[in-house]
Parts: structure tokens; C-alpha cells; sequence
């Protein structure tokens, strides 16, 4: 059997992410955030998204490293550059990926 104070921790949280997620959507038609908020928000993706692909382009491992001789800036940056040229996702992925195994072997890390 399980203990109270489990059941009653899971119920909790079960709960809480109930009412966290469903709140702005069942309160949405009734909110109208401000034009500018709005805005704002449109770009939230875009930065949860660098958030967590930054930290590993800098870093390895434990250090950074923002040198030509790190393998996934460059490859980062070959993307980004590659990505403002052809707005093509299949384009970026590839290039960036061949630039990185590229600088894979010529670095050798």
C-alpha cells in the first residue's frame, strides 16, 4: 500500500500542473494581454530554443572554448550564415553538419 503522504504529493503535483497548463487556456477568452506582451511573447520560442543551444556550442565539456579550433561553433555559425542565405532547414542541417565532421578531423576533438 502506499503511503498517505505519497499519494497525497503525486495528487499535488498532478494538480498543480493541471491548473498551471489548462489556466490560460480556459482564461484566454476573457484576457487580452496588451499588444506590446503579445509581441514580446512571439519570440519566446526563439529564445528558450538559443538558451539551449548556445551553452553547447561554446563549451566543451566543462570549458569554454570559442576558438576556430572548436568543431561546433563553427559548425554553429556555418549554420546560422548558411540558414540567412537560403532559408532552407534541410540546407542548414546538412552544411552545418559537414562543416562540423570537417573540423572534427581536422581538429581531431
Amino acid at each position: 500500500m502506499m503511503d498517505p503522504y505519497i499519494a497525497l504529493a503525486i495528487l499535488a503535483v498532478t494538480l498543480s500542473s493541471f491548473v498551471t497548463r489548462s489556466g490560460p487556456l480556459l482564461i484566454s477568452s476573457r484576457l487580452k494581454l496588451p499588444a506590446k506582451v503579445e509581441a514580446a511573447l512571439r519570440y519566446a520560442p526563439a529564445c528558450a530554443l538559443a538558451a539551449i543551444v548556445v551553452p553547447d556550442l561554446l563549451f566543451i565539456g566543462a570549458e569554454p572554448n570559442v576558438s576556430l579550433s572548436n568543431p561546433k561553433l563553427l559548425a554553429g555559425c556555418a549554420a546560422a550564415i548558411i540558414f540567412a542565405a537560403s532559408r532552407s532547414m534541410i540546407a542548414t542541417i546538412g552544411g552545418g553538419m559537414v562543416v562540423f565532421w570537417l573540423a572534427r578531423a581536422v581538429f581531431g576533438v
